[in-house]
């Protein structure tokens, strides 16, 4: 009797990224909420992109990264490039695309107030949906 074998590596194989994004993953909502949010209204850089030049990423894009990086305390541009390259969910959420982490960067230093912003909208949504079950209590300690 032999061992239980996976896939052959060597293999085409048709897969959607889809499939491995359950219906009921955070992805999903954060997803759908950035692509409800007007981005230019929000003040957001490069929200109308320029006839001219080398197009820039997405901003929509942009926050979904930069959003799933806040939810799962991933904070560095170089940690979020790396899980545009290796995590699933992350593919799936910008369209495979890899920013590198000079442009995740700028557009956090470009989009400060509007960062802010989007990060309250998106925790009342969540709290209104029941999202965050507000178990943990900080208490500082100025000593």
């Amino acid at each position: 009797m032999g061992y239980i074998t996976g896939l052959d590596r060597n293999q085409t194989a048709i897969i959607s990224l889809d499939q491995y994004v359950d219906e009921n993953n955070l992805c999903r909502v954060i997803d759908a909420f950035i692509n409800s949010l007007d981005l230019k209204e929000l003040g957001f850089k490069y929200s109308e992109p320029k006839s001219t030049g080398r197009p820039p990423f997405d901003p929509a894009g942009m926050m979904k990264l930069y959003l799933y990086g806040n939810q799962y305390r991933i904070r560095s541009s170089r940690r979020l490039e790396t899980e545009s390259i290796r995590n699933v969910e992350v593919m799936w959420l910008i369209n495979g695309l890899t920013p590198d982490d000079k442009t995740i960067s700028n557009f956090r230093k470009d989009n400060r107030k509007a960062l802010k912003e989007v990060f309250k909208m998106f925790n009342k949504l969540c709290l209104s949906l029941g999202l965050y079950g507000k178990e943990t209590i900080a208490v500082g300690n100025k000593g």
